[in-house]
């Protein structure tokens, strides 16, 4: 027996959407069944399987088996760099910045999970990419209640044109998602595709009270956190589950250290490596107490630690000798981030080097917030 279907005819025993339905939470098994992710597939793309499986390029022209195993497995497929600049190929996989892309199943699953949609409801998506996770949506919430904001015209406009094929048409917006669209709100569910640093009070105001809001958030690298909020009308409060790792939204990409003016040699109190090596929970009070401050290293058991704030241009790097003794720290710029970064561990373990889980999130008119174990304790 074969499937007919608008991409070709597909035999019952080649990979197809039951194979993702079986990766899918049992409350959207049915609804991942129902919406082939082939329609919104480009035909080369970069395929990067879950787990530690390399990754690798595809093209439908050439290798139209591989090409759907890549599909209907749990694979995250690269379709843009340098935010479509350049010609996505072979070659410019490997020098363009990710700008674009079809999330795993898994992971996709997972954020619809927390999302909990019901019938009813009217969603609000930041970040449409392929269209398929609109598709999603529409599929369960039907189209008419699903609005999909796209930053990127071209991206919004082939998205549109894969939902067609597909039989689904949600409003669709080209606009800065992190603005949220008034027009269509109060929303019901907002479900964010790209990561924040930053959670925008836009999209609290466009929810109604208990309302849900679920985003890869990353506050303070490019590791991030499954984030899920409920919205009171005035704020919106809740817990992390997870780590992940998502695309940073254009308008909260960090950027390069300039490195400009005469650098600062000092030595650190603390070593690197203990800072590096510190727990998980170290992150959120780092997010708290450097709001908005860029920092690789942190959970790596690396030897140094750098810091950038992309606002002032502030830039730290410490590195642990390798002989031992003091670490050497290298400032720039109107901060010393170093030491505000020692300041940050020694409150994390004054306050008992608490875990990750132990801690929360508020977003209101002021901000967020990152508070221990309770909404009423505030990390500062």
């Amino acid at each position: 027996m074969t499937t007919l279907t608008e991409k070709g005819v597909r035999m019952a025993d080649e990979p197809g959407p039951g194979d993702l339905a079986a990766l899918a939470p049992a409350a959207w098994e049915e609804v991942f069944r129902r919406v082939p992710r082939e329609f919104f597939i480009p035909d080369a793309v970069q395929a990067s399987p879950m787990g530690d499986e390399p990754s690798y390029w595809v093209d439908r022209t050439e290798d139209p088996d591989r090409w759907r195993v890549a599909v209907y497995a749990d694979t995250t497929l690269l379709t843009q760099v340098a935010d479509g600049t350049v010609e996505l190929s072979e070659d410019t996989v490997r020098t363009g910045a990710p700008s674009s892309s079809s999330t795993a199943p898994s992971l996709v699953g997972e954020f619809l999970d927390l999302l909990d949609p019901s019938p009813g409801d009217r969603a609000l998506e930041v970040g449409t990419g392929t269209g398929w996770t609109a598709a999603l949506l529409s599929e369960r919430l039907g189209a008419s209640s699903v609005t999909s904001v796209e930053v990127d015209e071209r991206v919004s406009k082939v998205a549109a044109d894969h939902l067609e094929a597909a039989g689904y048409r949600p409003n669709l917006v080209v606009s800065d998602g992190l603005a949220g669209f008034p027009e269509g709100a109060p929303y019901d569910r907002v479900h964010v595709t790209c990561a924040v640093r930053e959670v925008p009070f836009a999209w609290v105001e466009q929810t109604r009270p208990g309302g849900v809001i679920v985003a890869p958030w990353s506050p303070v690298q490019v590791r991030g956190h499954k984030l899920r909020l409920r919205t009171t009308g005035d704020r919106a409060i809740g817990r992390l589950h997870g780590g992940t790792a998502f695309m940073m939204a254009r308008s909260q990409r960090p950027g390069y250290a300039s490195l400009e003016g005469a650098p600062r040699e000092t030595e650190a109190r603390l070593d690197p490596m203990v800072v590096t090596s510190a727990g998980p929970g170290l992150e959120m009070v780092v997010a708290a107490l450097l709001p908005g401050v860029v920092v690789s290293g942190l959970g790596e058991d690396s030897d140094r630690v750098s810091l950038h704030d992309p606002v002032t241009g502030a830039y730290a790097l410490a590195i642990r000798p390798e002989d031992g003794g003091a670490a050497e720290v290298t400032e720039y710029g109107p901060r010393d981030l170093w030491s505000e970064m020692e300041a940050a561990y020694l409150a994390w373990v004054g306050l008992g080097e608490p875990e990750l889980e132990r801690f929360g999130l508020t977003v209101d008119a002021e901000g967020q917030q990152v508070w221990l174990d309770q909404p009423r304790n505030r990390v500062r």
